[in-house]
């Protein structure tokens, strides 16, 4: 007697059951609605995740974007039954305009550009709505206004008011995770990970961390002077290379425009015997970080990828530099006894290095036409993890060497700069929804396993490799230079100049 054929699963309305793609799992139930405010490239490569892991109707989703983004999030609507409105976030009419949208037990996913983070935060604590974001930014015309200083409009102080905030809500708040996409957000687990690895590589014996003066006494005792968090970007377009006067990028032009412009930002480690010339301590706040009187654009250090090797990358601003050398602080009483040197090193696909270069040969006016590469991309990978220097190795990268036609086989709308955001969002409005109750909360304070459990599956390969690679190798060859050979994890010995 011939066997019973068995049904097919039944998709998700409108997802698409892609080859090599994770499991349907749905990681938690949600009773509320969901407003996602942007639809970008992360908005779009997010929603097919959302609707995928989360037990939720789709038609309690919501889309919120403004014109230019009007037919995708209509095709989105109309694919997978959600609801759209089209407008614009203002810091005059935001009140306004959300009232409607949200109420308690909802979810505000915050996914756009020049969007006052703080203000967001504060509308969602008051009417008990959970939120997240991947970046706290403030609104329109806050990283370029000419009126502030170079110390007001960084990243620090973003984040001192997002801390300020936080106290005042108390650990008992309704949960807002914030800063929670790739970078920031994934790459302090990875950091966690790293840690553990080379732990057990070198053979240290520690029991897992569960607070910050944990893992911060791990780091010091596993000898961590500098973090990077190194990525490389290789995605190409090969039959639309970039035109003059155009500005193209794998993911938001804007949002990568906006942190360029602003001053470069690192956390700066106790190990430091050579402070920048154009260095400058806030005069508030915790004092995890410095900042140079250059824009992050202009700026380059040296760093190293298993996949690339040893190239230039950009220092441009990120809050992780400050949150995760903050949160690796070590104290005896109010003294810092330890902190690592922390920034970003990022060499972005080849077509926005030219467009950073035409930027800046402009005096910083952007170009009239910009591009946001997805479909159109052909080949490449990005590579994104975070390189620990100083231990008794030398130096150790863990992280995604997502490649763009896997990441199309993981989920629909994503490329593989996209996917590493859209993932670790995912992950963080799990975490949210599972402790619903946490108050303000950046990535260094979730639970890194269970991020990592939901975000892995679509950042793979995730790897981790020792170098014996370091800033002094093959210098002076040309040259000579000012080096500082007493310790060759020196942030001189990174900085080009």
């Amino acid at each position: 007697m011939a066997a019973a054929a068995q049904e097919a699963p039944r998709l998700p309305s409108g997802l698409s059951d892609l080859p090599n793609a994770p499991p349907h799992t749905k990681h938690v139930k949600f009773e509320g609605r969901l407003l996602i405010v942007g639809f970008g490239s992360i908005g779009q490569g997010t929603l097919p995740l959302v609707i995928k892991h989360i037990d939720m109707p789709s038609n309690k989703i919501t889309v919120f974007t403004c014109e230019d983004r009007a037919a995708d999030a209509k095709a989105a609507a109309k694919r997978y039954n959600v609801n759209f409105h089209i407008g614009r976030l203002m810091k005059d009419n935001y009140t306004e305009v959300l009232e409607p949208l949200l109420s308690r037990g909802d979810y505000f996913l915050n996914l756009s550009v020049d969007t006052g983070s703080c203000d967001l935060m504060q509308f969602c604590h008051d009417r008990e709505v959970m939120y997240l974001d991947t970046v706290v930014e403030p609104w329109l015309g806050g990283y370029t206004d000419a009126a502030l200083t170079p110390s007001q409009r960084s990243n620090y102080a973003q984040r001192e008011q997002m801390l300020a905030l936080r106290e005042q809500f108390g650990p008992k708040a309704v949960t807002a995770v914030t800063t929670h996409g790739a970078n920031p957000g994934l790459v302090s687990h990875y950091v966690k990970r790293a840690l553990l690895n080379i732990a057990k590589d070198t053979g240290v014996e520690v029991t897992k961390p569960t607070t910050r003066e944990g893992w911060g006494g791990l780091a010091q005792q596993l000898g961590i002077k500098t973090i990077h968090i190194a990525e490389r970007d290789t995605q190409v377009c090969q039959t639309q290379p970039k035109r003059p006067g155009e500005f193209v990028n794998t993911w938001s032009v804007d949002g990568f425009i906006s942190e360029g412009c602003q001053p470069a930002e690192l956390g700066w480690g106790t190990h430091e015997k050579n402070f920048p010339v154009d260095g400058e301590h806030h005069k508030f706040g915790t004092d995890a970080a410095i900042f140079l009187n250059r824009p992050g654009c202009t700026t380059k250090v040296r760093t190293w990828t298993p996949s690339e090797g040893p190239f230039h990358g950009f220092l441009v601003t990120h809050n992780e530099s400050i949150s995760i050398a903050d949160y690796f602080t070590v104290r005896e009483g109010d003294k810092v006894v330890y902190r690592p040197t922390v920034h970003y090193a990022y060499h972005p696909c080849d077509d926005a290095v030219l467009s950073l270069h035409e930027l800046a040969g402009k005096n910083y006016i952007e170009q009239k036409e910009k591009r946001l590469m997805v479909d159109e991309i052909t080949d490449g990978i990005d590579e994104l993890g975070v390189l620990l220097c100083g231990h008794s190795k030398g130096a150790y990268w863990y992280g995604s060497q997502l490649e763009i036609k896997n990441s199309r086989t993981l989920i629909e709308h994503n490329s593989a700069t996209s996917l590493q955001v859209t993932a670790t969002a995912l992950a963080g409005m799990i975490w949210a929804m599972e402790n619903p109750r946490r108050g303000i909360v950046e990535p260094d304070e979730v639970d890194w396993e269970r991020v990592l459990q939901i975000a892995d599956p679509y950042c793979v390969p995730v790897i981790g490799q020792y170098t014996d690679w370091n800033p002094l190798v093959e210098r002076e060859t040309l040259f000579a230079e000012d080096l500082d050979k007493t310790d060759k994890w020196q942030f001189k010995n990174f900085r080009v100049v």
